[in-house]
């Protein structure tokens, strides 16, 4: 079983992704750990000192000016806990409650949100056992963080609200008991650090991040396949081409291009051919795809940061190690800031929303010079069959392909509103959480369009010249396509080979498959 590292240095979008849908276990670090406690000997200090300091000893948003006495301080934290899940909507999904727990734990042993060791610890065994707060998805506003799911979290910890545990819906204090655990009362300013932060909107883009990684290298997959069998030149993907506009991605994708074709007879068999240029969709490949590959490892940068800040609201720090005006006591300092903010995410979430929308376009297009009998070339029937007229072939195919297009077109830029809340204290917020569903939700439909531009790759070599061979990554993709698809020999219902292939696509099979082929890993 892989076991990950929490250090709230070092978590990846790999490690995120291994707990929320591998059920990797977690432990966290002995230097964390001593951060932790550190800070909350220092919010302790603030506590006894009876200094005024928001999220400790006042009210919250706009009632920030009420002042609460000392021994209502661990009600003010329940009660906080309790008010804010307030979400609405469907329900998260398993993986995103789990990829919005590693964050929220990782955050926490940062050691700046004060919270105790034992709260740390609890949402470990939580996490390791399986027991996962039932969080209604919407009501996060990516500023302060994602309040309301976060919210639906914690009062599991309490033992309220509701959660699964080997599978079954129960109460919250059921749910603990079934691992050992009781509930936690929250002590001084660990309800706001529970619930003030990024972690939903950075859990689900570091699923995005690996998914959308998926889909950019299965597209140069199909790309590569359908440019063999629309008889396409590889040219575009030469290295001269590039070393002339060296874009990273672009550079990476005519790499890829040139590899899966490597020794393909077909691409040989027309290099003398009349033909002088082929359509964008094929000669654009490397720059469209490459300009989505950046677009991806931006998001993957800002995730890789935000995976690994403390981004509640106050922080706590030793007193010289501020330059601010700063609430405290002893050697405890506690700053106020905005670190909640989403917009860090929400703004590469929505550019991935975009990116994706536009691999998915040209994928599209790609479909349709297979398919179209208007712009193929002759030794391809029209849509992929024979007989065409008395069967349809792949025709729907690119239908569906082009209804998950305008899905994506249509799909709003969420970072871009704004809507001032608590009493316009908070009067700028970042709508992260959506932004993030926006973008989780183009993915999946990227990865679809360009399973059924590989699933019609394939059908097109049926139609090319059994003497030639296909290059070395793109054989073994038309091998893996067609271990699980067969021929389509006449008309059938073709729903079932759209779901094969975007599962291949999904899964990363094809690219595994791919990758034996070759004996290196796509870039």
């Amino acid at each position: 079983m892989t076991e990950i590292r929490v250090d709230g240095e070092s978590l990846t979008p790999e490690d995120v992704e291994k707990v929320a849908r591998d059920d990797a276990t977690v432990f966290v670090s002995g230097d964390a750990r001593e951060r932790v406690r550190t800070a909350r000997k220092r919010v302790e200090q603030v506590v006894e000192s009876g200094e005024a300091v928001y999220g400790v000893n006042t009210g919250f948003g706009e009632l920030v000016d009420e002042r609460i006495p000392q021994e209502d301080i661990e009600t003010l934290q329940s009660n906080l806990v309790r008010s804010h899940a307030a979400g609405a909507g469907r329900e998260l999904t398993r993986e995103e409650v789990r990829a919005m727990m590693l964050g929220r734990i990782n955050a926490l042993v940062k050691g700046y949100s004060g919270i105790r060791e034992l709260v740390i610890d609890q949402l470990v065994t939580m996490l390791n056992e399986g027991v996962h707060p039932v969080v209604k998805s919407r009501g996060s506003l990516g500023a302060s963080g994602d309040l309301a799911p976060l919210a639906h979290l914690a009062l599991v910890l309490m033992g309220e609200g509701t959660a699964t545990a080997d599978g079954t819906e129960m109460s919250g204090a059921d749910a603990l008991e079934t691992v050992g655990l009781e509930p936690v009362t929250l002590a001084a300013k660990e309800g706001l650090a529970l619930i003030n932060g990024t972690q939903l909107s950075v859990g689900l883009a570091a699923l995005a991040v690996r998914d959308a990684e998926r889909a950019i290298r299965a597209a140069d997959v199909a790309g590569a396949l359908t440019t063999e069998v629309t008889m396409g030149t590889t040219a575009s993907a030469d290295p001269a081409i590039v070393d002339i506009r060296p874009h990273d991605g672009h550079a990476k994708t005519a790499r890829n291009v040139k590899r899966l074709t490597h020794n393909s007879e077909i691409v040989e068999s027309h290099r003398n051919c009349d033909r002088v240029q082929d359509a964008y969709s094929i000669r654009c490949l490397p720059q469209v795809h490459g300009a989505v590959r950046d677009a991806v490892a931006h998001l993957r940068e800002a995730v890789e940061i935000e995976l690994n800040s403390a981004t509640d609201n106050p922080l706590i720090f030793p007193a010289d190690a501020v330059n601010s005006r700063a609430s405290g006591a002893g050697d405890a300092a506690v700053l106020s800031g905005g670190n909640f903010h989403g917009d860090p995410l929400a703004l590469p979430l929505d550019y991935l929303t975009n990116a994706v929308t536009e691999l998915a376009a040209i994928s599209e297009r790609r479909v349709d010079r297979m398919l179209n009998p208007n712009v193929q070339e002759s030794h391809l029937p029209p849509f992929l069959t024979e007989h065409s007229g008395l069967r349809s072939g792949y025709m729907i195919a690119q239908y569906t392909a082009a209804a998950l297009l305008n899905e994506n077109r249509s799909i709003g830029r969420a970072s871009m509103d704004n809507t001032p809340v608590s009493g316009n204290q908070e009067d700028h917020v970042s709508m992260s959480a959506q932004s993030a569903y926006n973008a989780r939700r183009a993915v999946e439909n990227a990865l679809a369009v360009v399973g059924i531009e590989l699933l019609c790759g394939v059908q097109a070599s049926e139609f090319i010249d059994d003497d030639l061979s296909h290059g070395v990554g793109t054989g073994a993709a038309y091998d893996a396509v067609r271990e699980v698809v067969p021929p389509l020999t006449d008309d059938r219902p073709i729903h079932e080979d759209i779901s094969t292939a975007e599962t291949l696509v999904h899964s990363g099979l094809l690219e595994a498959r791919v990758e034996d082929a070759l004996g290196e890993s796509l870039e």
